[in-house]
């Protein structure tokens, strides 16, 4: 409204307004129920100066001190227009800055920021060190000082040694630990004779254990072009009684029955296995040349090593004497996979003597028994690797090979004398 007036004013001194006008100036003037300022002059000729406004420069804190603001008490808002001034601020009876702050002009509160009048300081957590840490760090320290004495006092009398009586410093060499192979301490071998009463000692079960024999023989053998078995007769037997099965038809079926075979049929015989009819429930299987043609449709029913095969003489058209040898303790041995030939030969209650011929009756029986194809070996060396014998429920025994070899020779013996 101010600058309306002057803008009034200023057109005035140019233009000559009639007296209408100015009646109707003087009403817009009178009727101003918003101006908070008193009215203006009754000449329009004399404007209202504007009077110019400055502010003093803020001087830099030389010590970067922050100036904490006033109290919200200490500026009190002016009065109204009417040029009446507000009461003064109560003072605060809380010390000398209050009054400090009491004298800044409004130019300083300006500048002053709203900050605390203290700032936090934080310090870092300490504990006292306890009594007994401190009696500990004291012997530690003695310790370390007494050592480091007579460290010192020891290389003064060694220097002193060697100084006056030129006395030679032994050299002692730098500690090495030295390991025990234990894998090389091998399983202690007996004689024959000590091994077989260890065996019969060991043999503690409720029921007659059976005596039996484990050749480890040499790597190669697990070729599967090189064939290993055979049969033997025992002197003694093995303690066991066979029950002999033939396939046969004519007189060869004639004489099995008559060397003592539990079972004797031909074609009709292999019909019932096949059917289920007869059950197989017996320890050798014997076949004529011509019946094989029959046996290989029931070889699923047959117990594993019980199918007739002509390398282990099952398949033979002497059929008496065969049965005869079965039924005379006859066993038979090959080797398996791991070239390793296990045989029974006989019973823990037989005495010394008679274990030890059968063990040399079944040696001399392996030793004829070696594939013609095994090169750089000889009568043992290359051959036999390992001989071990054992009950049905103990620990194996090794046996050294010289013992097996005099129990071999000794057999031989007796044979020729017989």
């Amino acid at each position: 409204m101010a600058v309306f007036k002057q803008l009034l004013s200023q057109a005035h001194r140019h233009y000559s307004f009639p007296k209408s006008h100015q009646s109707l100036l003087s009403l817009l003037t009178r009727n101003r129920p918003f101006s908070d300022q008193p009215p203006p002059n009754s000449s329009p000729r004399n404007p209202i100066p504007i009077q110019p406004v400055s502010y003093a420069v803020k001087e830099p804190n030389p010590e970067n001190k922050e100036i904490p603001p006033p109290a919200a008490t200490e500026s009190q808002p002016q009065g109204p227009a009417t040029g009446q001034s507000s009461s003064p601020p109560e003072q605060n009876p809380g010390g000398p800055d209050q009054d400090v702050r009491a004298s800044w002009t409004r130019e300083e509160i300006r500048y002053v920021k709203d900050t605390p009048i203290i700032s936090p300081v934080s310090y870092q957590a300490r504990v006292a060190p306890l009594p007994e840490d401190r009696v500990a760090a004291e012997e530690v320290k003695e310790d370390d000082e007494l050592e480091t004495e007579r460290r010192r006092i020891e290389a003064e009398n060694q220097n002193m040694m060697r100084r006056v009586l030129r006395v030679q410093e032994e050299k002692v060499p730098f500690p090495t630990l030295i390991r025990t192979d234990d894998s090389k301490k091998g399983k202690v071998v007996y004689d024959l004779k000590d091994a077989i009463q260890l065996v019969k000692a060991n043999a503690k079960r409720n029921f007659e254990e059976t005596f039996e024999a484990h050749i480890k023989l040499t790597p190669e053998l697990r070729r599967t072009d090189l064939k290993l078995s055979g049969s033997v007769l025992l002197p003694h037997g093995c303690g066991k009684n066979f029950r002999v099965a033939v396939f046969a038809e004519g007189d060869a079926a004639e004489e099995a029955r008559e060397a003592g075979a539990a079972c004797v049929g031909g074609k009709e015989l292999v019909d019932r296995i096949k059917r289920g009819e007869e059950k197989f429930r017996y320890d050798r299987c014997f076949a004529t040349r011509e019946m094989m043609i029959y046996v290989p449709k029931i070889a699923k029913f047959l117990k594993r090593g019980l199918m007739p095969n002509p390398d282990n003489g099952t398949v033979t058209n002497d059929i008496s004497r065969a049965v005869r040898e079965a039924i005379s303790q006859t066993i038979m041995f090959q080797k398996d996979k791991s070239a390793i030939v296990h045989v029974p030969l006989g019973k823990v209650t037989y005495p010394e003597e008679a274990l030890r011929e059968n063990i040399g009756a079944f040696v001399n029986a392996l030793l004829h028994a070696k594939p013609a194809g095994l090169k750089k070996s000889s009568k043992y060396a290359g051959y036999v690797s390992t001989f071990h014998i054992c009950s049905t429920m103990g620990s194996s025994v090794p046996v050294t090979m010289q013992s097996v070899s005099m129990a071999v020779d000794r057999y031989n013996k007796l044979r020729l004398q017989a």
